[in-house]
C-alpha cells in the first residue's frame, strides 16, 4: 500500500477545487444527453452528482491513508468518469438492445479489470502483483460502473412503463372515441326523421325543431369531443332529444320526464346518459308509458330509464351494442365508481348510478 506523505497537506487544501472540478466535468459529459429533457431527467443528474460527490468523499477521507498520496485516485478519476459514461451511454445501451448479456458481461469485467491494473501500476505505482491490485484497488473501477449500470436500468424500466401507460392511454381515447362515434348518427337520424314529418305535416313547427337540432349538433360535433362537459351542457342536450321524441310519438306515447339537479356544473363524459334515453324510445311499445328521472344529490347522480316492451317481438340481442358500449366506456372512464343495472320483466328498466 502507498505511505502518507508530507505533501498530502497541500492536497487537502486544494480538495475543495478538484471536487469542484470533477463535478463539473461529470455534468457536462452527461450534459448533452440530458438536454434532450432536462425536467424529465432531473433526479437522474441529481442522483450522478451525489453519488460522485459520496464517492470521492469516501475515496480520499475514509481510504485516504491508502489512496491519498500524490492524489492518484483524482488523476485516475477523470479517466474513471469517461470509462463510466461510456459505458452508460454506449456499451449498456448496445448490448441490451442487442441482448447480449454474456458478451457485455466479459466487456464489463474486461474494462474493470484493465482499468483497474492502470490505476495500480501508473497512477498508485504501487508495484503490487496483479492479485493484490485487484484487492485493493478493484473496488474504486468496480462500484461506480456497478452502480451507474443499476441507475440505467432502473431508469429504462421507468421510461419503458410510463411509454406503456401512454400507449394504454391513447389506446383508451381511441377506444372512447370509436364508441362515441357509434352513438353520433342514431341520435342525430332520428331528429332528423322528425324534422322531415313534421315539415310535411305541420311546417310551422319546423323553425323551432331546427334550432333545437342546431344546438344538438354543436354538442354532439363540438362539446362532445372533450373529456367532460358541464351536466347543465348535457341536460340541454337530453332535453331537446326528449323534446324531439315527445313530438314525434305524440298521441302514441305518455313521457314522465322528471330532473331534481343540485349543481348545474358538475363535469361528466358526454353523451352517456343518451344511450340509455334513445334506448326505451326505441324499444318501447305503442300506447305505453316511457318514465325518465335524473337526480344529482352531492355529486352523485342516478338516471333511472323506464319503458314496456314487447318480449316476443324484442330480442335480448336488441338492445345489447348500445348498452354494452355505455358500459365499455363507463368501465373506461368511471372505473369503480359507478353502478349499471339492466332489469328485464314486463317492464325494460335501467338504472345508472355515476359519482361525478
Amino acid at each position: 500500500m502507498c505511505e502518507i506523505r508530507s505533501t498530502d497537506v497541500v492536497y487537502t487544501h486544494e480538495l475543495g477545487f478538484y471536487t469542484f472540478n470533477l463535478i463539473v466535468t461529470c455534468f457536462l459529459i452527461t450534459f448533452p444527453f440530458r438536454m434532450i429533457d432536462i425536467k424529465k431527467h432531473s433526479s437522474q443528474i441529481l442522483v450522478h452528482i451525489l453519488f460522485w460527490m459520496l464517492f470521492i468523499f469516501v475515496s480520499l477521507f475514509i481510504f485516504s491513508k491508502y489512496y491519498w498520496a500524490e492524489n492518484p485516485f483524482l488523476q485516475y478519476l477523470s479517466i474513471l468518469i469517461v470509462i463510466v459514461y461510456l459505458n452508460n451511454l454506449l456499451l449498456l445501451p448496445y448490448f441490451v438492445k442487442k441482448k447480449a448479456y454474456i458478451i457485455y458481461t466479459l466487456v464489463f469485467a474486461l474494462i474493470s479489470f484493465f482499468a483497474t491494473q492502470l490505476y495500480c501500476n501508473v497512477f498508485a505505482q504501487c508495484g503490487c502483483s496483479i492479485m493484490k491490485c485487484l484487492s485493493d484497488y478493484l473496488w474504486q473501477t468496480l462500484v461506480p460502473l456497478i452502480f451507474f449500470s443499476f441507475v440505467w436500468v432502473l431508469y429504462r424500466y421507468i421510461d419503458q412503463q410510463q411509454e406503456v401507460e401512454i400507449i394504454k392511454k391513447e389506446r383508451t381515447e381511441m377506444e372512447l372515441k370509436f364508441l362515441k362515434s357509434q352513438i353520433n348518427p342514431h341520435v342525430l337520424f332520428n331528429n332528423l326523421n322528425t324534422i322531415y314529418s313534421y315539415a310535411l305535416e305541420k311546417p310551422s313547427e319546423v323553425p323551432e325543431m331546427i334550432l333545437m337540432l342546431s344546438n344538438n349538433l354543436k354538442h354532439v360535433l363540438y362539446e362532445s369531443n372533450a373529456e367532460t362537459v358541464s351536466l347543465d351542457k348535457e341536460l340541454q342536450f337530453l332535453d331537446n332529444y326528449i323534446e324531439f321524441q315527445r313530438i314525434r310519438t305524440e298521441g302514441v306515447k305518455t313521457i314522465h320526464y322528471t330532473k331534481k339537479i343540485d349543481s348545474l356544473e358538475r363535469p361528466i363524459a358526454p353523451l352517456l346518459l343518451i344511450t340509455i334515453i334513445e334506448n326505451a324510445f326505441k324499444h318501447s311499445t305503442l300506447n305505453s308509458e316511457i318514465l325518465i328521472e335524473i337526480k344529482l344529490n352531492n355529486g352523485v347522480l342516478e338516471c333511472t330509464c323506464e319503458n314496456h316492451y314487447d318480449i316476443e317481438k324484442v330480442s335480448a340481442g336488441d338492445f345489447k351494442i348500445g348498452l354494452q358500449n355505455l358500459e365499455k366506456r363507463l368501465r373506461l372512464i368511471y372505473k369503480n365508481n359507478y353502478d349499471f343495472k339492466i332489469t328485464k320483466n314486463d317492464h325494460f328498466k335501467v338504472y345508472l348510478k355515476l359519482v361525478l
